[in-house]
């Protein structure tokens, strides 16, 4: 359990990060700019016009509910292992106890025919002192 918490939150963190890098690479204004600000690096800007801006939170949109979705598939991937692995764990409790109880019982036969002979043994060599 602890293993899937950390994956989702790595996975988050990931999302968050991968999110934030999209608006720190491409900036997104309110409005269209009417004015192109001086540039002072050689390099053109790129100004966004509202469609832009719509279909880049489109995009972004699907992208984390896919992300979503992936986490959840992977979530409940690991919750059924977990259940598989306790149920795995319950059965071999339970065979350990039958193989217990197995060696109970062929240990108490055992100590049964063994009292048995020991009784008879006995009996005959009472049996034997007391006839003489």
């Amino acid at each position: 359990m602890r293993k899937n918490r950390l994956k989702l939150r790595k996975c988050a963190r990931i999302l968050s990060i991968v999110i934030l890098m999209s608006f720190l690479m491409n900036p997104v204004y309110a409005e269209p700019l009417t004015v192109q600000p001086p540039n002072l690096n050689g390099n053109e800007t790129k100004l966004w016009s509202d469609l832009e801006v719509e279909l880049l939170i489109e995009e972004i949109s699907e992208a984390a509910i896919e992300a979503i979705d992936q986490a959840a598939a992977e979530a409940a991937r690991a919750a059924a292992l977990a259940s598989i692995e306790r149920e795995a764990a319950a059965i071999r409790e339970a065979e350990r106890w039958r193989q217990e109880a197995d060696n109970a019982r062929s240990a108490g036969l055992r100590n049964t025919v063994i009292a048995g002979l020991l009784c008879l043994a006995s009996g005959l060599v009472a049996g034997l002192l007391i006839g003489r």
